[in-house]
């Protein structure tokens, strides 16, 4: 871990102190957008995997049928 201590027990924060932390989630969970950065991009990282096999499932059977077309030409 290097020169970096970890600290063990008490710990005091005063954005949890006068709820800022309990309210920044209250409205991120409100509207659906997360307020971090590094939340923001998972959640548009999780977006765009569903994307993927969606798109391999519709853009599959085209390009077989434009393979498909390209080949049977030739054979003609």
């Amino acid at each position: 871990m290097g020169d970096h201590e970890r600290k063990y027990g008490f710990s005091f924060s005063w954005r949890r102190a006068i709820g800022l932390s309990a309210l920044k989630g209250r409205i991120s969970r409100a509207i659906g957008i997360p307020l971090t950065r590094e939340g923001r991009q998972r959640k548009v990282g999780a977006m765009l995997g569903c994307c993927v096999p969606l798109a391999i499932l519709l853009c599959g059977p085209v390009a077989v049928a434009i393979v498909v077309a390209r080949v049977g030409a030739r054979f003609l």
